[in-house]
């Protein structure tokens, strides 16, 4: 499941990311993958701050992702996280995330209710967004492994 985020996020970083001039060429990679990593720990806070219903809700689709109380809270911690990690300007981190994270999400749902498509379910998310076995920890040390880190 988490290389299939990594991926998710790699095929919607172009505007946000790839050819966004605030993010050096030799940064791009570096970006998304702390873009992934920041939307599975917003994630995870958010579900462990009570939201884990809004969360469901939005993959099953009866939350429109612009609408979703779910969005906010995400978008502000991923900003802040590529704030914090690459120094970017708070105008530039909330660009990235305003292209990104509506995008990413959007084709999360899609994914996730596409009986034609395993890449995603909606058990396998709350089950590692709960903390079930192989929860979001174990996901996060799947993502270090992934990146090398």
């Amino acid at each position: 499941m988490l290389k299939n985020l990594l991926e998710l996020v790699k095929e919607n970083a172009g505007e946000a990311i790839i050819n966004n001039p605030a993010v050096p060429n030799a940064k791009n990679t570096a970006v998304v993958q702390a873009a992934t990593n920041s939307l599975f720990k917003a994630l995870q806070n958010n579900a462990k701050q009570g939201g884990l219903n809004n969360i469901k809700e939005l993959l099953e689709g009866r939350q429109e992702v612009e609408k979703s109380p779910v969005i906010g809270a995400l978008s502000s911690s991923v900003a802040g996280d590529l704030m914090k990690k690459f120094k970017l300007d708070k105008g530039a981190a909330n660009s990235i995330v305003t292209m990104l994270i509506p995008v990413v999400l959007s084709r999360l749902v899609k994914k996730t209710n596409d009986p034609n498509d395993s890449s995603f379910n909606l058990e396998g998310i709350i089950g590692a967004l709960a903390g079930r076995q192989g929860g979001i920890g174990g996901l996060l040390g799947s993502l270090k492994n992934i990146l090398g880190k």
